[in-house]
């Protein structure tokens, strides 16, 4: 593999513009000390091709065309009143302590996740009041380690129990809400979105 292209968006303000960031040549470095306010990002890279530090994203829509899977960075930049469309995995949103340089710079509010489809991602820290989070087929576990011993009590279907909620007290004490993807959970555990769903009715703590 030849070497990548280094493509920097860092120290300034940027209003009303289209991103593409699609060129799987490319590195995009976004941040630090850069303001995007009513810009639209279209993402067609994978996450190790994308890094996110010290950025503002005000009021932002991102139009992820490539599913963005284990993208921990989000945690590095501010997000308030963005929304989401296309797939994400693995990724985590908001405020988490000492998670790594420029910790200090996440957060998230007011963003709209309700065209995208999530699965295993995580708000950390913040209020998720604040955000609108996809429904069924994706669900979602509001403080989940808080919850996680009465989410144990359940009689869940397969190997879901034993592997993920058993798994959720392990979980980082901020960790505010946790969201899935019912279908690749029930192909991976190899049971129904309906058996899962029955059992997901039982808890006030849990959104779809």
């Amino acid at each position: 593999m030849g070497w990548l292209e280094n493509i920097v968006f860092r120290d300034r303000e940027i209003e009303n513009e289209r991103l593409e960031l699609t060129d799987k040549g490319s590195l995009y470095f976004v941040g630090p000390n850069l303001t995007l306010t009513n810009c639209t990002l279209v993402l067609k890279v994978p996450a190790r091709n994308l890094a996110l530090q010290g950025v503002r994203f005000v009021n932002c829509t991102f139009e992820v065309k490539q599913e963005l899977k284990k993208k921990q960075q989000w945690v590095l930049a501010s997000l308030k009143g963005c929304r989401f469309k296309g797939n994400l995995s693995d990724c985590d949103f908001g405020h988490w302590p000492g998670y790594a340089p420029g910790w200090e710079h996440g957060s998230i509010e007011d963003c709209d996740f309700s065209e995208a489809r999530l699965d295993g991602c995580r708000i950390m820290g913040c209020d998720p009041s604040t955000v609108r989070f996809p429904k069924w087929p994706c669900f979602t576990i509001l403080d989940p380690v808080r919850n996680s011993r009465a989410l144990r009590s359940a009689t869940w279907p397969g190997r879901f129990g034993r592997i993920v909620i058993d798994d959720l007290a392990n979980y980082p004490a901020g960790t505010r809400a946790l969201t899935f993807y019912a279908p690749f959970q029930a192909k991976h555990f190899d049971i129904t979105p309906e058996a899962l769903q029955a059992v997901l009715q039982q808890f006030d703590c849990i959104l779809f």
